[in-house]
């Protein structure tokens, strides 16, 4: 006795609707760090100079120490 199966045709489908939905969850997660990260430099500009300074800011390195493109490196330096 023969058995056909339909299950040949599923994973392609399946695999498909995999790729599509980690497209999805992939982009939600990148638009949700873009908004998390937009409040913390709305938050960072609304301080002084000086509470800036005590936590090792300058006002012009707030959205790269927000992002983690803040070198440590050159921090040590001043």
């Amino acid at each position: 006795m023969t058995t056909i199966s339909s299950a040949a045709a599923s994973p392609a489908r399946s695999s498909m609707l995999g790729g599509l939905l980690r497209l999805i969850r992939d982009w939600g997660d990148a638009l949700a760090t873009y908004w998390v990260r937009r409040e913390a430099i709305k938050t960072l500009r609304q301080l002084d100079d000086r509470a800036l300074r005590d936590i090792g800011l300058s006002r012009c390195h707030i959205e790269t120490a927000v992002t983690g493109d803040h070198d440590l490196e050159l921090v040590r330096i001043r």
